[in-house]
């Protein structure tokens, strides 16, 4: 049986966002969602230029998983690039009241 996921410092957005290609009406369309933890960790990494190291101490998780969160993460991403799929980033997760603040 697996473990309960840790919990996970990630910056709210407000609410759901969705990127999609122009032209095609959203119900046309399949969809990528994307969890929080995965666009904050490709936040982190990508956009911040921080290590995974560094990443993984802004949110309180293993190198490993935040490894793991930008490989799922990107591949989503690039697939619904190439596949002209919507990009849907889930705004849904638990808020810790122990995080550090993330800017």
């Amino acid at each position: 049986m697996p473990r309960c996921k840790k919990d996970r410092c990630c910056r709210r957005l407000d609410g759901d966002r969705i990127f999609k290609p122009t032209g095609v009406r959203m119900k046309e369309l399949e969809s990528v969602d994307i969890i929080l933890d995965e666009f904050e960790a490709i936040r982190l990494c990508d956009l911040e230029g921080k290590s995974q190291i560094e990443a993984s101490e802004a949110m309180g998780v293993s190198r490993g998983t935040i490894q793991r969160l930008l490989n799922s993460g990107r591949k989503k991403i690039v697939d619904a690039l190439l596949n002209s799929k919507a990009i849907n980033i889930k705004d849904s997760y638990i808020e810790d009241k122990n995080c550090k603040n993330i800017k």
